[in-house]
């Protein structure tokens, strides 16, 4: 008889925090045509491991650690399936070698959730839809509108990323409600929220994973460098992998076994970390301080009696208290106030505003078109035309904010500089008309 399978010491391990687990080892057998083997064993004897090395379909953490596996064509020629391209590999499976189970369950690798599982194979075929990012409305608080999220799902739609913008959390019962009914993926922008609170949970614990900043301009500083947080043990380890050129985290701090994806190297270096840890101690206290000023700030600037003015829609109280906007009731108006105050409108900050991201507009798609254009997304344009940040803890003009008054300030200070947006609002006003 023709030989078709030929297998050869082949063994497999999975890496996991445990330690090394061996699913195979040194499995050798001869499969011939016209033959049928039957592999019997209990639960975990490594009966589907057996045929998934075969089609070569062990996924991280799991490895092909040694062996070979020969596939006989029909010129008797053998090919090792172990060490060929992986779009070779893909021509034969399902076309030359299959897996047929009697039930779905079976079909199933204990390994990793079903949801893992179900969703691998849409995500392989949307890799292009993946790229794209589809950008939503603000509203009057600067974070996302969540009645635009909505009108912007598709089918396509895989995740979404609320930014908790300059302090303010988003409306997070409505974009997670959003979220869990069309089953995304939900992932926390919170760099200039670290602190910030949102009916009674910290920003950054609602969805899957959640990112925050120590840049000099944050909440907190330790020079540079960032937090990436989740309590899902499959993402942490992939978050690690990349963080740290692919390995697989260890409590012990020495990186083992197989690497898993391709890393990049942005480790923190201990001297950053332990101002982290120092920074990160204090900021109750740094937030509650912001509070007390921004709250002299307002009720001062509000005491001077200006008109057609309004402060933006704060989604919750529990916010980092760093910067306070002020809302004009058109661009004009604004502009001639920033200008007078020596600072700019937040329409005209270059950091965060899609509009004035050269290196995202001029970005084109595998058709080479260009799906991201200054006006097209008319509300938030509007919106940041009007609006102008005063800094409270964070002095930044790369968001608008040089004017304002800073962590250290004093109340008399405050008061002043209160004093002097009014006089320069009403000056304006008076101009204007």
């Amino acid at each position: 008889m023709k030989k078709l399978i030929e297998i050869r010491g082949v063994s497999v391990n999975f890496y996991t925090y445990e330690g090394v687990v061996n699913a195979l080892n040194e499995l050798c057998l001869d499969i011939y045509e016209g033959e049928t083997l039957g592999l019997v064993g209990e639960t975990g004897c490594g009966k589907t491991m057996a045929a998934l090395s075969i089609l070569r379909l062990i996924m991280p953490p799991g490895k092909i650690e040694s062996g070979n596996i020969y596939f006989y064509n029909n010129d008797n020629i053998p090919t090792d399936l172990l060490v060929i391209r992986e779009s070779e590999i893909r021509a034969i499976r399902g076309s030359q070698i299959s897996m047929v189970f009697q039930e779905p369950a079976a079909a199933l690798n204990p390994v990793y959730t079903i949801g893992d599982q179900i969703t691998e194979v849409i995500l392989l075929h949307r890799r292009q839809e993946l790229a794209r990012k589809v950008l939503a409305e603000i509203d009057e608080s600067l974070t996302l509108d969540p009645d635009d999220v909505r009108r912007k799902i598709t089918d396509k739609t895989q995740g979404v990323i609320p930014v908790h913008m300059l302090g303010n959390p988003c409306d997070m019962n409505r974009i997670m409600g959003i979220a869990r009914e069309h089953r995304l993926f939900t992932l926390e922008d919170g760099c200039q929220a670290l602190g910030a609170g949102y009916k009674g949970k910290k920003v950054g614990s609602f969805g899957d994973m959640a990112a925050f900043s120590l840049n000099v301009n944050k909440t907190i500083t330790a020079g540079d460098g960032g937090l990436a947080v989740t309590d899902n043990k499959r993402l942490y380890e992939r978050a690690f992998g990349f963080h740290d050129q692919g390995h697989i985290p260890s409590l012990l701090g020495v990186e083992f076994g197989a690497r898993t994806i391709l890393g990049l190297n942005l480790k923190l270096n201990e001297l950053t970390g332990a101002f982290a840890i120092g920074q990160l101690r204090k900021l109750d206290r740094i937030v509650q301080t912001l509070k007390v000023k921004k709250k002299l700030f307002k009720d001062a600037i509000t005491a001077g009696g200006v008109r057609n003015m309004e402060f933006r829609k704060i989604n919750d109280p529990d916010e980092c208290h760093t910067i306070l906007t002020v809302m004009f009731p058109d661009a004009r108006t604004a502009r001639r106030v920033a200008q007078s105050l020596g600072t700019i409108t937040v329409a005209e900050s270059g950091w965060h505003v899609y509009s004035n991201m050269e290196h995202l507009l001029a970005y084109k798609d595998e058709d080479g078109n260009r799906p991201y254009r200054c006006h097209m997304l008319p509300q938030t344009d509007d919106i940041l035309s009007r609006a102008v940040n005063l800094s409270v803890g964070v002095v930044d003009p790369g968001i608008g904010a040089s004017f304002g008054i800073n962590i250290l300030s004093k109340d008399q200070e405050i008061q002043r500089k209160a004093k002097m947006f009014v006089d320069t609002v009403k000056s304006s006003e008076a101009s204007m008309n």
